[in-house]
């Protein structure tokens, strides 16, 4: 049985450092968080208790066109049941049916506690009826996704008032729902989702190519009949079996622009005027979101970011986790049955400060602890630069400049045993890429140094070939040698000036690029090493490019400040 707490109420007190932005060549940025984040204030009120039984029924939702979308309706049915109550949708290609033994228990945490809980299979996914969707977050599926509000909202259950949550793709089309303004919806919770689909999500990151097994598998679950009697006839091969596959659609749409323009929230945050909570991982892909909506939204807006990966927080990997459903329930009650339940009087931000840990692949535990912060950004942050230098260190000023030469090697990446496949996966000992990289070191750090942001990263590069992809990852080296990963991104050389327009590179002529990391929290511990690595490829989780070549990297010259 895995054990979960509530967020601890501790907060840190003593000063620290932390680089929120590393820039090299010149504009090296970097930052340091001091002073006493807030405490958490004690609940004003606790939420709704568990004292409904739970009850399961099945519902078809028309649409407009006629088409029948499939639900699961689980309701609450016990003391004080007066048969209206706010209703939250779960709404999601992934197949209600057979996934009803999984959403047992979280579904019932809600519905003991007053809620109806909607599971919906998207239009033509699972149960429900009509042709399959062309693709993920789709103007079908998203006007569908309005009229199942609507309908929910106006059946004798319900209070009128409609929340939807979801991790990954229900937190997804949550957010994109919550962009279009559905009069019944009146609060969100997004876990593992973003607010870029081109950049952050799973067919491109950073503009380069990623191939995932979801991708595939989702595509051969697309084509799978209804349970439990998967009917296959003429109309199931029409509307999912003879549809074109969903990744060879994602993979011709290798420029930003329209096609991921649809759901853009960063272009919009405007849009959103529903209140939105927040729940990401520092080992989850899509966590770059968190900071950008809790500076960007003018909804009220709340985020928890802990050590977990792509899973909900009571049942994490690694640990420790939260009992984040409890957190849920005050910001519905607040929301949608009008409780002052104090969750808005408390800090916006709460985030798992993460400590030192050697390399994986495994990690059982992640130490760290909670601080809650007012939101994003922190007022305490300070900057400062670090250069990587032609001695191969890393300091506070330049010193000299200098040509560093990389042998492209495309498949660097794999070798420490347990490939990255997202940055933020739990990585194996960075040696075995570093060997293949350009690496910069700081000296034995003379104090601890606490990082929390989006570190960036400023080079001057070129390439004796027309395409190439740079990266850079930000490594912890302990005394011992070994190598933690802590933060790292990627960049196609073709998007230095756009990622709608993309240029091919002009062959030994150097250019800037700047480099956001993903967001990171990390503490180096004193006498331990900061490391830079830079290098060509991060084999399986990007695509290579296909030249033979030799990079350069410029350190100093004109770029240098002043």
């Amino acid at each position: 049985m895995r054990k979960t707490n509530r967020i601890s109420h501790s907060a840190l007190n003593r000063m620290k450092a932390a680089i929120a932005v590393l820039c090299f060549l010149g504009c090296a940025v970097a930052a340091m968080v001091a002073g006493s984040p807030q405490r958490r204030p004690a609940p004003k009120f606790e939420p709704s208790p568990p004292i409904f039984d739970v009850v399961l029924e099945e519902a078809w939702i028309p649409m407009a066109d006629g088409v029948r979308l499939a639900a699961d309706l689980w309701r609450p049915k016990g003391p004080g049941d007066r048969g209206r109550f706010p209703v939250l949708l779960e709404y999601l290609p992934y197949r209600k049916t057979e996934a009803r033994g999984g959403s047992y228990s979280l579904y019932s945490w809600f519905v003991r506690r007053g809620y109806v809980v909607a599971r919906v299979d998207i239009r033509g996914t699972g149960n429900s009826e009509g042709t399959l969707i062309p693709y993920e977050y789709s103007e079908i599926e998203l006007g569908d996704g309005e009229e199942v509000i609507a309908w929910l909202a106006r059946q004798p259950f319900s209070n009128g008032n409609v929340g939807m949550f979801g991790i990954s793709w229900g937190g997804f089309n949550s957010i994109h729902i919550a962009m279009r303004n559905p009069p019944a919806l009146k609060a969100i919770i997004a876990a593992c989702a973003t607010d870029d689909l081109y950049q952050d999500d799973v067919h491109f990151i950073d503009g380069m190519i990623h191939v995932d097994t979801w991708e595939m598998s989702q595509d051969l679950d697309n084509a799978r009949p209804g349970a439990p009697d998967y009917v296959i006839n003429e109309r199931y091969f029409a509307e999912r079996f003879d549809t074109p596959p969903w990744m060879l659609t994602y993979k011709a749409q290798q420029r930003d622009g329209p096609f991921w323009d649809r759901t853009a929230l960063k272009t919009r945050y405007d849009s959103i005027r529903t209140p939105t909570f927040l729940i990401g991982g520092w080992y989850d892909g899509y966590r770059d979101s968190i900071p950008r909506m809790l500076e960007h939204l003018k909804a009220p807006v709340k985020a928890i970011i802990g050590p977990w990966n792509h899973t909900y927080p009571d049942s994490p990997y690694p640990k420790p986790g939260m009992e984040w459903r409890h957190e849920a329930v005050r910001w519905f009650d607040q929301w949608l049955k009008g409780k002052n339940t104090g969750i808005m009087d408390e800090p916006r931000l709460a985030v798992y400060v993460q400590r030192w840990h050697p390399p994986g692949p495994y990690l059982e535990e992640a130490p760290g602890e909670w601080r809650y912060e007012d939101g994003w950004p922190i007022e305490r942050i300070q900057e400062k630069p670090f250069y990587p230098r032609p001695d191969r260190t890393l300091g506070e000023e330049p010193a000299g400049d200098a040509v560093h030469l990389l042998r492209y090697v495309p498949t660097t990446g794999i070798e420490p045993g347990g490939p990255v496949l997202w940055f933020g996966d739990v990585a194996a000992d960075q040696r075995p890429a570093d060997a293949f990289s350009l690496v910069y070191d700081t000296q034995p750090l003379d104090r601890e140094v606490e990082i929390l942001g989006l570190p960036r990263v400023r080079l001057r590069v070129s390439a004796d070939a027309p395409l190439a992809h740079w990266f850079v990852r930000l490594n912890d080296v302990a005394p011992d040698g070994t190598v933690t990963l802590v933060a790292g991104a990627g960049f196609n050389g073709a998007h230095r000036e756009s990622a709608r327009e993309p240029k091919a590179i002009e062959p030994n002529t150097p250019f800037c690029l700047d480099i956001e990391m993903h967001f990171a929290s990390w503490t180096f511990p004193k006498g331990h090493r900061m490391r830079l690595a830079v290098g060509n490829a991060q084999w399986t989780m990007i695509w290579p490019t296909p030249y033979p070549m030799t990079t350069s990297l410029h350190l100093g010259g004109a770029d240098r400040p002043g």
